[in-house]
């Protein structure tokens, strides 16, 4: 007789959860169940990059129309229906969450519907029903968090914001990360008036510095007013339902809604994992080893609840690395180096490897730097500029990092992270040949350096 129910329980069933479970049953025959309290496909299916990625699909609409005219074509009645929108994005999510939900069946993974709760070393309860397993894997995701300040009720998050009935005609963004760019250029480009107040001097902290700069100007001259060193110390709902923000930089502000993008926290409140014995960090993540163990031995982690590297092909990645490591034959780990990836902001931001400031601390760096008007907008007449940059280093030649802001990044900086997860050189970039005309050509094209600041001189 078994001496567990399961070989495997799997709390959330998001990207990751489901790769792990699904490998662990299919690929090793594992008794495999995984629990989630909503819908199957996690925060990037139902709440995150698909459905963001829909909207910002729609959006393009609106510049698209605009650019139309400077190629002939003539477009009147141009208007936008916000509800079929969401009504359209909604039946895409429910078909993506059957996919899932016959992925999960295929695999042979029992699905337990309800509210995990890690009672032991082996055993999870899901809505107070025990379940027994030898491995208990924890990929619960993160969740949007929320200051303590007056009126915080009337804000909503990202996840509020991919449901709206209806759009409204202001919107104030608060926080000056990916998520918050990318929904102040969604709803900026649907039309609505849109003011980003951001805590620090400029947006995408952590970012290239030339990247934020660019991205920065970019969207200002879209029409979207961004706010720095400023923030929101109350909002308070006006007889009209407005919204009344009073700020620390001199302007209070009246808005039809306000989205809080200020960060996400591990989603491990409730679920009994401390109790049970498992470190978690300050911040609530747990606090994992590179096998994804945690301080419990049958207990491990993977995804943004470890809060490493919070990006969903990381968090597949180490589902599938978990999967065979504990039921495989060989012990496998992730490779947290040279990750691509891209904010879809409007212009879109790709970037892998290292920025310049982390490069120049590690030695010395040519730096190749272009800014041109993309060939899209010179009939049309758009003010728009594409920025790309090559980090090298000065020693090796190799190429250590790689950015672009402007139309098709993260599908151009997909590929480049190839040639620099392979340790490609800027001799291998200069002897590609470009495809012509295409703004990607540019990153073999580039051949002289900008100057280094320590030999640039004032007047």
């Amino acid at each position: 007789m078994a001496q567990y129910d399961y070989d495997l329980i799997t709390i959330g069933a998001g990207s990751g959860g489901v790769r792990a479970s699904r490998v662990a049953a299919s690929q090793f025959g594992a008794r495999v169940a995984i629990v989630e309290n909503s819908r199957v496909g996690g925060t990037c299916v139902m709440r995150g990059c698909v459905p963001k990625k829909l909207l910002i699909y729609g959006a393009h609409f609106s510049e698209e129309a605009e650019d139309a005219t400077g190629y002939g074509w003539t477009v009147d009645g141009v208007r936008h229906d916000w509800p079929a929108l969401i009504a359209n994005k909604n039946r895409e999510l429910q078909r993506l969450e059957g996919v899932y939900h016959r992925l999960l069946r295929d695999a042979g993974v029992t699905l337990l519907e309800g509210r995990g709760r890690v009672v032991d070393a082996h055993t999870v309860e899901v809505d107070g029903t025990p379940h027994t397993a030898e491995h208990i894997l924890i990929a619960v995701g993160g969740w949007p968090s929320l200051p303590a300040i007056p009126g915080i009720e009337h804000a909503i998050t990202s996840n509020e914001a991919l449901d709206l009935p209806a759009r409204p005609d202001r919107v104030v963004v608060v926080g000056g990360g990916y998520i918050a760019v990318e929904f102040a250029g969604i709803f900026n480009a649907f039309g609505s008036r849109v003011t980003e107040i951001i805590r620090a001097g400029q947006i995408l902290r952590g970012f290239d510095e030339d990247v934020r700069d660019t991205l920065a100007a970019e969207m200002e001259k879209k029409g979207i007013r961004v706010r720095r060193e400023c923030q929101v110390h109350s909002i308070e709902k006006q007889p009209d339902g407005s919204l009344s923000l009073l700020t620390d930089c001199g302007e209070d502000i009246t808005t039809d809604a306000v989205m809080y993008a200020t960060g996400r926290s591990p989603n491990t409140k409730g679920l009994g994992l401390a109790e049970a014995g498992v470190t978690l960090d300050p911040h609530g993540a747990v606090v994992v080893d590179q096998a994804n163990r945690s301080s419990v031995p049958s207990i491990a982690a993977i995804g943004d609840v470890t809060n490493r590297v919070n990006l969903t092909p990381v968090a597949i990645k180490e589902g599938m690395a978990f999967a065979l490591s504990t039921f495989g034959s060989a012990p496998t780990r992730v490779d947290y180096a040279d990750i691509p990836s891209a904010v879809f902001s409007q212009p879109p931001v790709g970037t892998v490897g290292l920025t310049e400031a982390q490069a120049r601390a590690q030695g010395p760096v040519d730096i190749y730097l272009s800014r041109f008007r993309p060939m899209k907008v010179t009939l049309s007449g758009r003010d728009e500029k594409t920025m790309m940059k090559l980090i090298v280093s000065r020693e090796t030649d190799r190429v250590v990092g790689a950015h672009m802001v402007g139309a098709d990044a993260a599908e151009i900086i997909q590929g480049i992270g190839i040639a620099i997860k392979a340790g490609a050189t800027k001799a291998h970039f200069d002897a590609t040949v470009g495809i012509h005309p295409t703004a990607a050509e540019e990153f073999v094209t580039m051949r002289d350096p900008v100057p280094d600041p320590s030999f640039e001189h004032t007047e």
